[in-house]
């Protein structure tokens, strides 16, 4: 790997041509205020690539071919992953107290499987607080069976969800009931890391989807879409377009949840408000 050169910037022109690219293929907005943020994450990228500067990286990438190579290399440096358990909690109190029975009465009969779709779900915290949630519910609910899709665009974090194993500190916000009975310590307890068991894992899947795309090859019957704190980061006319194609995908009754800094006011969506950024389609 080359020695990385901290005081490295992008020109002004070859930060345009990568800000509008991200952009059009991910829907993430790149303004100039981020510029800094970026030049910070593509530097290891580029030394691990032994090039002389992040200039060089654009020439690299848009002048001499490689950008079909090198593009999940790239989302994977500029994308964003905040995540934790139970993040914004009153939407799984809403699924428990409410959404999780109304699906249970109008499920398609004893076979029925709840299907969950996690469609930005970084290192998998998210997948997995509803998966806990599920299994709890089913722990009262004869025959009840579930399964989560999980989904990003970035595949150094679905690696990461994919293992299930977090630190000993993101455990917090997990009641301690549920820590105990879908967390295992690690046996080296000097790297204070849990990893959540194999029972939970199971259920859930994980695939890499760019939800820029037009069709996302997703089952259409889903019965509860998580799409949270994606959507700040598009333009208007993306998140519409993002939540169209995402309620094609939601079955009638089934319910969306996005973050509580997301809105749809002004959009043409199927969706009726059932609670704060928790719609159901009609």
């Amino acid at each position: 790997m080359a020695p990385l050169n901290a005081q490295d910037r992008l020109s002004p022109q070859q930060f345009r041509r990568l800000a509008s690219f991200i952009e059009g293929y991910s829907g993430i907005r790149m303004p100039p205020a981020k510029k800094v943020m970026i030049e910070g994450r593509l530097r290891r990228r580029v030394g691990k690539l032994g090039l002389s500067s992040l200039n060089a990286y654009c020439d690299r990438l848009f002048d001499q071919g490689d950008l079909e190579n090198e593009i999940i290399h790239l989302i994977d440096a500029v994308t964003t992953n905040k995540t934790e358990f139970f993040r914004e909690p009153q939407h799984f109190q809403f699924l428990i107290d409410q959404g999780l029975p109304a699906l249970a009465k109008s499920g398609s009969g004893p076979g029925h499987v709840l299907k969950a779709w996690s469609a930005a779900c970084s290192t998998g915290a998210e997948p997995y607080t509803l998966a806990m949630i599920l299994s709890e519910f089913g722990g009262t609910h004869r025959g009840y069976r579930y399964s989560i899709l999980a989904t990003d665009i970035c595949t150094e974090v679905l690696g990461k969800a994919l293992l299930g194993i977090y630190p000993e500190e993101m455990m917090a916000p997990v009641p301690v009931d549920l820590r105990k009975r879908y967390f295992l310590r690690s046996r080296d307890r000097a790297k204070r890391d849990v990893r959540v068991v194999p029972d939970l894992r199971a259920h859930v899947r994980f695939a890499r989807l760019n939800l820029m795309e037009e069709n996302y090859g997703v089952d259409d019957a889903m019965d509860v879409i998580f799409c949270r704190n994606i959507l700040i980061y598009f333009d208007k006319s993306t998140q519409e377009q993002v939540l169209q194609r995402l309620c094609r995908h939601l079955r009638p009754g089934g319910y969306l949840i996005i973050g509580h800094s997301e809105a749809t006011a002004g959009f043409s969506l199927p969706l009726r408000s059932v609670a704060p950024t928790v719609f159901m389609r009609e």
